[in-house]
């Protein structure tokens, strides 16, 4: 069995980890964790070139930052993997969360997709956009939406 796991840093991400740990997979599952660079300063041009320089230097402390997202969660997978029998790899790829999660999962023919849900309200998420929603109606396989503690309050 193939598993995405699409995490963030955030405590709703932790769970999604918890909840791959939590679990028996079969002999010879892989689980990839993906980290998504997304750049919350848009890349608009500006006569001064102030956005671009500001959205190139936030990409370029997240492309510093993500390893050390994705690298202690693989950790804690392979320290929970008492049977030895999961492959962990990791892969950081920038764009929109909600397309490169749907894309990577085609490309690694993941059978099933695991991500935390941040449990935004309304209009929260009208702005936003939601991630984990997207992914459930995009996704060409399965795709299980880990609520954390505070999102499912």
């Amino acid at each position: 069995m193939k598993i995405l796991l699409a995490v963030d840093g955030s405590p709703c991400s932790d769970a999604a980890v918890e909840e791959i740990c939590r679990r028996s997979w079969p002999a010879g599952s892989e689980v990839m964790v993906l980290h998504v660079l997304h750049a919350s300063i848009p890349l608009v041009p500006d006569p001064f070139l102030l956005t671009v320089a500001a959205h190139m230097t936030q990409l370029n402390e997240l492309r510093e930052r993500a390893p050390r997202l994705v690298e202690p969660d693989a950790d804690v997978i392979r320290r929970a993997d008492a049977a030895g029998g999961l492959a962990v790899t990791t892969r950081v790829v920038e764009g929109s969360p909600k397309q490169v999660i749907v894309d990577e999962a085609a490309s690694f023919g993941a059978d099933l997709i695991v991500l935390g849900c941040h449990g935004y309200g309304p209009v929260k998420r009208f702005v936003l956009g939601s991630v984990s929603h997207a992914v459930v109606l995009h996704a060409g396989c399965s795709v299980e939406v880990v609520r954390c503690a505070h999102a499912a309050a």
